[in-house]
């Protein structure tokens, strides 16, 4: 059986990956990337403390289930936003869109 800790490194792994990738990414796609990763580590931690609780009720999955609904709707609606930024500015270059220039 694969302890406890191993699971919360790979989490803790995983958002630091993720972290890193919002602070260094210069496009929009690699940022939601990014921010998915987050929210994944955040369901891996869910989980292994659901399992590994006293009273392994399932209510770490449940609220890992409503993370991933919560991480899909997201996803489309920042999808739409950088379609829509795309079309306005022809870039995704985070650094490069201005969208108060007149």
């Amino acid at each position: 059986m694969i302890p406890q800790s191993h699971f919360l490194l790979l989490g803790a792994a995983l958002f630091s990956i993720g972290i890193f990738g919002v602070l260094t990414r210069r496009n929009a796609i690699g940022i939601l990337m990014s921010i998915e990763l987050i929210l994944n580590a955040a369901n891996i931690n869910l989980i292994t403390f659901s399992k590994f609780s006293d009273n392994p009720d399932g209510l770490g999955q449940i609220f890992a289930l409503f993370v991933i609904a919560i991480a899909a709707a997201s996803t489309v609606v920042g999808l739409c936003l950088v379609i829509s930024i795309y079309r306005n500015s022809k870039t995704i270059l985070i650094n490069k869109i201005n969208l108060m220039k007149w």
